[in-house]
């Protein structure tokens, strides 16, 4: 492979490998960079496997309601935990493989290692390791006309909820462990919150919801909200709203989470906590720093064009701040390189 393109992306979730087709399609030699696994978070722990899991609770929820279509089941419908994140994980890697392909039809040639900007036009690449434990990349130098940053995010850690991959977990950890917990705590009721609060509780864990607002997915209409609330009081999740998380003790057998509430402090006994409470933008160790590049509450800042601010370095996606979507990353990216390109593009209207 070339070490001189004319664009290269940093990232590829469906912002970043996007932007690659696109920015091939308009005549760009193009290349992108990946230091975990093509498809990025959305593909892989993200939206795309989380919605597999989501179709087996789905499906779980319709066989405890049978007889209402006129159908008998033989004996009790069961989860089997461990093969429901097996399928997850499938429906994942036929995703990730798809990508691969995409690449390789649309002429892209794909580097594998983590990135680190040194200059304006340039960035090394040095060996990182996958979310499956393999070493990809070898140490190299790469240059291009122009850069495109599309590192997304991660999940926000707080300093009450102390991330330990086991009894505290973000939602990496629970949409791949293989054992299922008997009691689940909930903190955040985002779109990650509930949606995990929904295949949870119909795979068989008792689940609560806390939430520092007055409603299920705060950010959301107010109407809809109110009915997600008591569709799921009614399925016999516990909500806890108005509520905010003090401090976790995980020293014991069971996880003690302390919350404060309006009614004042109150303690609950869990087997796991789940964080929830939103992401965060992937900023650091990329060398944004050195090259003058403002970031904003772990987000790159950007014009309506994605400019950063230095000149020939662009960000998309998560990375460059809300809306936190993967079609959001998507259009941002394409209307980016359309502009490089010279094309009159309107920018998007985020709110």
């Amino acid at each position: 492979m070339a070490d001189s393109y004319d664009v290269v992306v940093i990232g590829t979730g469906p912002g970043g490998y996007e932007t690659a087709i696109r920015a091939s399609q308009l005549g760009f030699k193009t290349a992108v960079v990946e230091k975990n696994k093509l498809g990025g978070v959305c593909l892989n722990i993200g939206c795309i496997p989380t919605k597999a899991l989501l179709k087996s609770a789905e499906v779980m929820a319709y066989m405890g309601h049978a007889s209402d279509y006129g159908l008998e089941l033989e004996g009790q419908a069961k989860a089997n935990f461990a093969k429901v994140v097996e399928r997850s994980r499938g429906v994942a890697d036929k995703m990730n493989k798809g990508v691969g392909f995409l690449m390789k039809k649309n002429k892209i040639d794909v580097i594998m290692g983590k990135a680190t900007l040194t200059k304006p036009g340039e960035m090394t690449i040095e060996p990182s390791q996958t979310m499956d434990g393999d070493t990809v990349g070898e140490a190299r130098t790469i240059t291009a006309k122009h850069i495109i940053v599309a590192t997304g995010a991660r999940a926000r850690e707080i300093p009450p909820l102390p991330v330990d991959g086991e009894k505290v977990i973000t939602y990496k950890e629970a949409m791949t462990q293989t054992k299922k917990p008997n009691r689940m705590l909930i903190v955040g009721a985002g779109a990650i919150g509930v949606e995990f609060a929904y295949f949870y509780h119909h795979m068989g864990t008792e689940v609560t919801i806390v939430e520092v607002q007055d409603r299920l997915v705060p950010g959301e209409d107010e109407e809809g909200s109110k009915e997600l609330g008591r569709a799921y009081k009614k399925m016999g999740v516990k909500l806890m709203t108005d509520a905010q998380v003090q401090s976790v003790d995980t020293s014991g057998d069971v996880v003690k989470v302390t919350i404060k509430t309006k009614k004042g402090e109150e303690v609950v006994e869990t087997d796991q906590v789940l964080s929830a409470v939103g992401v965060v933008g992937n900023v650091e160790n990329l060398g944004l720093e050195a090259l003058g590049i403002q970031t904003d509450r772990g987000s790159i800042v950007t014009n309506e064009r994605g400019e950063t601010s230095v000149k020939g370095i662009y960000a998309i996606g998560d990375v460059a701040g809300a809306p936190w979507l993967a079609h959001k990353a998507s259009h941002e990216g394409i209307l980016c390189i359309e502009q490089i390109a010279g094309h009159d593009v309107k920018p998007m209207n985020k709110l």
